[in-house]
């Protein structure tokens, strides 16, 4: 199987259940729809494939340890608040850019 390596493609696949509750948030101005309960990570790599690029190679970053200690996830809000994507939990309304500095 082919791995895809446009930014667009999804890095998670995303499983729930019916019942469970969307969460509405933009990224670089686009609506979409999380879970209750997600990560701001889970979120947006449930839409594409990293959280930003990195300011120093321009590389993509998708996050590194997961669990908050290293800082790879940081994520802009539309407000220019930084914030870790794997610790933060999506709320309703929520807006971030990728590329803030662009």
């Amino acid at each position: 199987m082919a791995v895809s390596t446009s930014p667009l493609t999804p890095q998670f696949r995303r499983r729930y259940r019916l019942d469970e509750q969307p969460v509405g948030f933009l990224l670089d101005g686009v609506p979409y729809q999380g879970r209750r309960g997600d990560t701001v990570l889970t979120a947006i790599l449930s839409v594409q494939s990293k959280v930003r690029h990195t300011e120093f190679t321009g590389e993509p970053r998708a996050g590194f340890c997961l669990i908050g200690a290293c800082q790879d996830c940081h994520v802009m809000t539309s407000e220019g608040e930084r914030v870790r994507a794997c610790t933060t939990l999506l709320e309703e309304g929520m807006s971030f850019v990728t590329e803030p500095f662009a």
